[in-house]
């Protein structure tokens, strides 16, 4: 029995006078149509679910009749066509999200190949500031995987008056000939600028004073002078800093976490630029930390600063031009800039 005679027949029953009877008849007349063509187990052909299909949503007393297969089968036969209705109604479409486009793919893996140590953030930022709203996950998601880890993150813990703290601390650096280097940094809080810097291998009192005074000269000092309890602050830093005005704020015992801005710096320093070179002498070191502090100051990017430096990058839409790279560090690091064809 075909389907369209099927069907005729069907809606020949529903407009007679014994409108029960003849579905039933109908229903049964299908079902042996079914066992003569299916030999020697019945197999149910598309025309044959469909049949079941539309007259359970025509008949309402199908399920009496129904001898081959169970209703809740007809029910899933239902529910399987209503999916294939869906997906054709729906195909032609993308699934997910749109693919951001090839030439931001390929800046992002340039940027993760050239600057291993970077994370997603650095990258974001430098998009950011080339006129690339890129979300963090998707930054993630096209980096170029490296072994290394990435940098750890910082929350800021000091947010109020921060144009009013300045921070100093000391670090050491071996030499290419096993010798120890101290290097004494000055930071300003307010916009992570490093004020001074020096090397020295023998540091003292008087030695580390001179230095806080050629950081703030004429009187330029901020109110509070953030330290831990090193021996080298002696009487004599004492007195020094206490006649320019400064209020020590000192650090408990064993806790660098009390002075985290230049912490953090020390840490950048080291992870970002020594970690990677061999120092020769006290000559050699002052050109790294200059070369480091003008990358630091004009192209780094902070997360507390909005993500950009300390000295302020614009932002450069791709209408300025194409995207160049200026190696900076001696190509430890680079920076991203537009410039015109």
């Amino acid at each position: 029995m075909g389907l369209i005679q099927s069907i005729c027949l069907l809606l020949r029953a529903f407009l007679s006078p014994r409108l029960s009877l003849a579905a039933e008849n109908l229903a049964l007349r299908q079902q042996l149509a079914t066992y003569h063509h299916s030999r020697p187990r019945p197999k149910l052909r598309k025309r044959d679910r469909l049949f079941w299909v539309v007259l359970s949503r025509l008949w309402p007393g199908w399920q009496a009749v129904l001898v081959i297969v169970q209703p809740a089968t007809v029910v899933q036969w239902h529910r399987q066509g209503f999916k294939l209705f869906w997906r054709w109604k729906s195909r032609g479409g993308k699934l997910g999200r749109p693919r951001i486009e090839r030439e931001i793919r390929e800046l992002i893996r340039r940027m993760s190949r050239e600057n291993p140590i970077w994370g997603a953030p650095r990258i974001q930022a430098e998009l950011k500031l080339l006129g690339y709203a890129v979300a963090e996950s998707t930054v993630a998601k096209y980096m170029v995987r490296t072994r290394k880890p990435s940098s750890p993150t910082w929350k800021t813990l000091l947010q109020n008056h921060l144009h009013e703290l300045a921070a100093v601390d000391f670090f050491t650096v071996p030499t290419a000939a096993f010798r120890v280097l101290y290097v004494f940094v000055v930071l300003s809080i307010d916009r992570r600028r490093v004020l001074h810097f020096h090397v020295t291998t023998c540091p003292s009192a008087e030695w580390t004073a001179q230095q806080v005074i050629e950081a703030f000269p004429f009187a330029t000092a901020p109110r509070f002078l953030m330290r831990d309890r090193d021996g080298i602050y002696g009487e004599y830093f004492r007195r020094r800093v206490k006649s320019m005005g400064f209020e020590e704020v000192i650090s408990a015992p064993r806790s660098p976490w009390q002075n985290p801005f230049v912490e953090r710096l020390i840490g950048s320093i080291r992870h970002e630029c020594l970690d990677h070179m061999i120092v020769f002498n006290e000559r050699h070191l002052l050109r790294i930390l200059r070369s480091y502090c003008e990358y630091y100051h004009t192209s780094r990017t902070h997360m507390a600063l909005d993500d950009n430096a300390p000295i302020p990058r614009e932002v450069e839409p791709p209408a300025k031009g194409a995207v160049s790279a200026i190696p900076q560090v001696g190509g430890l690091h680079h920076r991203y800039t537009r410039r015109a064809a």
